[in-house]
């Protein structure tokens, strides 16, 4: 979805990973991240392999100093926030120009990780810890 503002176009994008789902707006800038509000650094705790993860579909078109990333994220932990974010951004960038989506694909940035916790069953502790066994 676009949007226009005031002459701004703003590309729109979703990622899920886990229990983290974030929505990633795209807008002309100057490659600022904000995350929730703040700053990119601040919510994901200055962690270099995070950031770097959040931006690395934009390095991979060479676009990461023509784009602000806007980012309201909710849900999970840090990691599962930082993978949401990076697919949100891609899928941002697939709306932003079609033939992106190529070079986003081979890198892997738009492939949705399926992998989530597993449900808890009846007659177990957990998912699949169970109470000790003994034969006598």
């Amino acid at each position: 979805m676009t949007e226009e503002q005031s002459d701004r176009v703003v590309y729109w994008g979703t990622g899920r990973r886990k229990a983290a789902i974030a929505r990633v707006r795209l807008v002309p800038g100057d490659g600022k991240l904000v995350v929730n509000g703040k700053p990119g650094e601040t919510h994901l705790q200055n962690n270099a392999a995070y950031m770097s993860a959040t931006k690395a579909p934009l390095e991979t078109l060479g676009l990461e100093s023509d784009y602000d990333i806007l980012v309201n994220v909710r849900g999970g932990g840090l990691t599962g926030q930082a993978d949401a974010i990076k697919l949100g951004v891609a899928r941002a960038l697939c709306e932003l120009d079609p033939a992106n989506r190529g070079p986003l694909k081979i890198e892997g940035y738009l492939t949705r990780d399926p992998r989530c916790k597993e449900r808890k069953k009846y007659g177990l502790k957990k998912a699949r810890k169970a109470s000790q066994f003994s034969k006598r």
